[in-house]
């Protein structure tokens, strides 16, 4: 799999094995990333990639000019082969950090604010709206910060708290990008 832009453009990293794993196409990366430019600067900002699988979003927003990306992953040898990828891309370690676990447990506990938080849970996990609960609850999104949702097309969520700021459709899935709906 190879980052699609910024300073690491053209270089692989390695992919998981195994079916439990749904690397982020890099048509939809291309797509995330401009849209999410259009709507803020990528300078000084950090980026949380939930349920990070291959890491590839993580990679892509360091590429593209994150200050700092967070990785959450729960599978042993994934989390390993994320931290192995970064080792190979020579990323500074002081941008990057790493939890190993459930995703839910560890926001649950953290006291960190991110300006871009990207979930893309396993498809039927029913894990969105507990997600969007906790940061809502939490306050993890920073003032004026972008949640991105990657689910299936048909899936019902819960927005209640969040403005949807746009919303695309790439045959059988959707991206979501969401912001606090003002607390006032």
């Amino acid at each position: 799999m190879q980052i699609t832009g910024g300073y690491l453009k053209s270089r692989k990293i390695d992919s998981p094995k195994g079916s439990n794993v749904r690397p982020t196409l890099s048509q939809i990366r291309e797509s995330i990333f401009s849209i999410l430019f259009s709507l803020m600067d990528f300078e000084k900002k950090s980026f949380l990639d939930m349920f990070s699988g291959s890491g590839i979003m993580g990679f892509e927003a360091i590429s593209r000019g994150f200050l700092s990306v967070d990785f959450i992953e729960k599978d042993k040898k994934t989390f390993f082969l994320i931290k192995s990828n970064a080792k190979k891309l020579g990323i500074d370690e002081q941008m990057l950090g790493f939890y190993f676990g459930d995703s839910l447990k560890i926001l649950e506990k953290t006291n960190k604010q991110f300006d871009v938080i990207y979930v893309d849970p396993p498809y039927q996990s029913g894990l969105y709206e507990k997600v969007l609960e906790i940061l809502y609850k939490k306050n993890i999104l920073k003032q004026n910060g972008i949640i991105i949702l990657e689910h299936p097309k048909d899936l019902e969520i819960n927005f209640m708290g969040y403005d949807v700021l746009k919303q695309k459709t790439y045959a059988d899935k959707n991206l979501t990008f969401l912001r606090f709906h003002d607390k006032n």
